[in-house]
């Protein structure tokens, strides 16, 4: 059995549920998941304990919360050593247009250098539009952009594109790379 984390950063609360999301996925298939906000470093436990790290963040303004930032950065070296994935969550994955693809891609890439973390799997998955969550502001700007990509404009309610069969395929995939590990571990004589 392996014992893994998922690192989240979270805006408007749809990372966090995802994070849970892929918890439970895992869990489901036999492994310990610690779940931690990257906003409480504090009470992330060592990464020495685990087998596997998924960090999951969502892409606002260009950039990724700077709480993973600092985590993911602080950390490079260890998660290079151990089976890790990083969950980008983005609405301009839904884009069709290839420049808004390539936005996409280029966003995770430069956050992935600047860091110095090679995680084993890259995932960019949608988000969600939580028009009732949005101050004035941030909702007229955010419907927009949802115009502009040819998504729902309609303020009085919430949108989740996420596919989440989708995400279960991940956990599923990155569960078994950690159980290797964990087996690995457990052969050469070290306690998980």
């Amino acid at each position: 059995m392996s014992n893994l984390l998922i690192l989240y950063g979270t805006t408007d609360g749809h990372t966090a549920k995802i994070a849970a999301t892929l918890a439970t996925t895992l869990r489901e298939g036999g492994a310990t998941v610690t779940v931690r906000n990257a906003t409480q470093p504090d009470q992330v436990p060592p990464l020495r304990s685990f087998d596997g790290v998924v960090v999951a963040a969502s892409i606002h303004v260009g950039s990724y919360q700077r709480a993973v930032t600092r985590w993911v950065r602080t950390h490079a070296q260890e998660l290079n050593g151990i089976p890790s994935a990083f969950l980008s969550v983005c609405l301009g994955i839904l884009e069709q247009r290839p420049a808004a693809q390539e936005t996409v891609r280029a966003t995770a890439t430069r956050f992935l250098r600047r860091v110095g973390w090679e995680p084993r799997e890259t995932k960019t998955i949608a988000g969600a539009l939580p028009y009732t969550r949005y101050n004035w502001f941030k909702k007229r700007i955010m419907k927009r952009i949802a115009a502009r990509a040819g998504n729902h404009t309609d303020t009085t309610r919430d949108y989740e594109y996420t596919n989440w069969e989708d995400l279960r395929a991940f956990a599923a995939a990155f569960a078994d790379q950690a159980a290797r590990r964990a087996s690995g571990r457990a052969l050469s004589g070290r306690l998980p």
